[in-house]
């Protein structure tokens, strides 16, 4: 039995009003058809319970831990319980749980980091329900890394991906105004999202040296200054740098033949100078079963690629396909760190 094997993935709630609760119980229910790995879920059990009679689901929950989980996956669905404030109901966010959310996601990354969990699997949160209860940080990932520091007491930059069967695909900027791209793109930010990137690519994914397609910020990579100078003045001396320190990179290439079939065989990951120029084609490309990949943390992070859905919460019509997506890549990328630290 591998390290990782008698170990569970920690996978939070998210907020309960949403459906991540719905598609936790349908990937657990399918868990023997779909090979799903083993996770513990992190929240309260009672609205696992709800939900799962509201959904007209016979769902058998047990509460345990770390320990105990993998062994308790075959006939129930292991809960740590981290319990709401007050009553959940589906598709009615409450701030008054918010302290409840972000506990869960406390505690998961607690578990991974102390050995006891694979990886930090999320569900949605909603981001303006937590600011309403004084939540800080611009979101999930933020807070991510400010709980990796806290651990650790070293910063670290995370870096997004979203990797589906077609595209793994990186913006370097990600939730700001596309007027503010120009001004908050940097060498150094540029330089750091490809190295984090190249190095996630390496030590998680197996890939033995890994190779970045960057692309340009404006339209033809900037069409020699004739359509603006960011691409050769900012970009171009940055994939220069990163030759001269071994790293197979291109760029900068044009984004709007980057992403054909052909063009996508050359590269194993593109950075994206803006959120919707990686965002769009990795959606498109593969809506249901693409991830949001955490880069740059000191454990293994990976969320559905959709949000909290609260409007059809509790009717039975989400899908769990990127849920499912990103518990198995989570297990396979804690499979590929474990043989690398052999």
């Amino acid at each position: 039995m591998s390290k990782t094997s008698g170990r569970p993935i920690a996978l939070t709630m998210g907020d309960p009003a949403g459906i991540g609760p719905d598609i936790s119980l349908a990937v657990w229910a399918r868990r023997e058809t779909r090979a799903t790995p083993p996770f513990l879920f992190i929240g309260d059990p009672a609205v696992l319970s709800a939900r799962a009679k509201a959904l007209g689901q016979a769902v058998r929950i047990t509460e345990t831990d770390c320990l105990d989980a993998c062994a308790a996956f075959a006939n129930a669905l292991p809960v740590l319980p981290v319990r709401c404030a007050v009553p959940v109901v589906a598709s009615e966010p409450d701030p008054a749980n918010a302290s409840t959310v972000t506990a869960a996601i406390d505690t998961a990354v607690q578990l991974v980091m102390a050995g006891q969990a694979t990886a930090v699997v999320t569900n949605p949160i909603a981001k303006a329900v937590l600011y309403e209860a004084g939540f800080r940080f611009p979101g999930h990932t933020e807070y991510l890394a400010h709980l990796a520091e806290q651990t650790t007491g070293t910063p670290v930059l995370p870096v997004m991906m979203l990797a589906g069967p077609k595209l793994r695909a990186v913006p370097v900027t990600i939730h700001i105004p596309l007027k503010d791209v120009p001004g908050a793109l940097t060498p150094e930010l540029i330089h750091q999202t490809c190295t984090i990137t190249a190095a996630d690519l390496r030590n998680r994914f197996g890939l033995a040296r890994p190779r970045l397609a960057v692309a340009g910020l404006n339209p033809h990579a900037g069409e020699g200054g004739a359509l603006g100078l960011e691409d050769d003045a900012l970009i171009r001396p940055v994939i220069d740098r990163l030759r001269a320190e071994g790293l197979d990179v291109v760029g900068p290439l044009p984004a709007d033949t980057m992403f054909h079939d052909r063009a996508r065989e050359t590269y194993d990951a593109a950075i994206c100078m803006y959120h919707d120029q990686a965002l769009i084609p990795a959606k498109a490309l593969g809506f249901d079963d693409s991830v949001n990949v955490t880069l740059g943390l000191p454990f293994i992070r990976t969320s559905p690629d959709h949000g909290t859905a609260f409007g059809i919460a509790g009717k039975g019509v989400a899908r769990e396909d990127s849920l499912l997506a990103a518990l198995r890549l989570a297990a396979e990328l804690a499979a590929n760190t474990e043989g690398a630290h052999r």
